[in-house]
């Protein structure tokens, strides 16, 4: 009986005096919620988290709409809501910001995820140019010698050829690798070179005795590069990686977001192996599920943006 009791609470307050406590709000301040939302929240993760959390039924399905139906949806949500745009201009600005994030983030997902089911073709020549794209930048003065070699070893592939390490990832490992060495490629190649002789990474000789290193146990660079893009990719999925795009994204996120956030997840995921110091390699489930909680910790935080460097455009202080 006493939880039935409850229950019809409940009900009664999310159907009736919920509603009354808002259409109350809304008569003392003259705003109704999505007003209240974007005139006392600053702009980024915690005002656009709020929208997308917006129990306004209308708001719910404009979320879905294509990019190029945002501004026509703004119009019909501030006609239904009686929102004048004139007296309130500011507003569907804010909200077109919101708005894009929103979309562009389940659209990001989506291309990630056709890039994930996409399976390495050796026979796509595209495919193949990536691959050997990715030795150039990080091997430039050791040429390969043939396409199925045990150079790949070199790079932190498993056998002679690379294709039966994307099974995992697909194309999305390959894409955020060569990324990475390509436009990161001084870091790229340090991580390499560190994954290899770990004892002459950044670290200082003093550091080390400090932080009593002793075994340096290294990794496999390239394995390792497509683990941390599942780790980026169920981060995504998740919806963690909301707090940080939104952050940094004044629109809608892009495919380049997603690999700048891997770029930098890599690095630091290189950095906290080495201040572990593990046992040995088996340790490294243990390790990456360490640093995946601490990643998710950070994401808790509404202000939080996982790359400085790539800091959300001036022009979100002024929507």
């Amino acid at each position: 009986f006493a939880r039935m009791f409850v229950q019809v609470c409940l009900y009664f307050y999310c159907k009736c005096l919920w509603r009354c406590l808002k259409f109350v709000v809304r008569k003392l301040t003259g705003r109704c919620e999505l007003q209240r939302i974007c005139y006392n929240t600053k702009p980024g993760a915690a005002r656009t988290m709020k929208i997308g959390n917006c129990k306004y039924l209308r708001l719910q399905t404009s979320v879905s709409v294509h990019p190029d139906a945002i501004e026509k949806t703004i119009d019909d949500i501030m006609e239904l809501k009686r929102i004048n745009p004139d007296i309130n201009p500011q507003l569907g600005v804010s909200l077109q910001a919101c708005l894009l994030q929103i979309v562009g983030y389940r659209n990001l997902i989506a291309e990630v995820e056709k890039l994930r089911r996409e399976p390495y073709d050796s026979e796509n020549q595209q495919h193949e140019e990536m691959l050997l794209k990715l030795w150039k930048c990080l091997k430039p003065n050791s040429p390969l010698k043939a396409r199925i070699s045990k150079q790949w070893c070199e790079i932190g592939f498993q056998g002679d050829d690379p294709k039966t390490d994307f099974r995992g990832m697909g194309l999305l490992g390959l894409y955020n690798l060569v990324y990475f060495a390509e436009w990161d490629t001084e870091v790229a190649q340090q991580v390499l070179s560190d994954s290899l002789h770990p004892k002459y990474s950044q670290f200082s000789k003093a550091e080390w005795e400090k932080k009593k290193f002793d075994k340096a146990i290294g990794y496999s660079f390239a394995i390792v590069g497509i683990n941390i893009t599942d780790l980026t990719y169920n981060l995504l999925v998740s919806g963690a990686l909301k707090t940080h795009f939104y952050n940094v994204a004044p629109e809608a996120p892009t495919l380049t977001h997603f690999q700048q956030t891997f770029c930098y997840l890599m690095h630091e995921f290189h950095k906290f192996w080495i201040e572990e110091d593990p046992l040995d390699i088996m340790e490294f489930n243990r390790v990456r599920e360490k640093f995946h909680k601490r990643i998710l910790k950070q994401l808790q935080n509404p202000e939080m943006a996982l790359c400085p460097h790539f800091a959300a455009s001036e022009s979100l202080i002024n929507m």
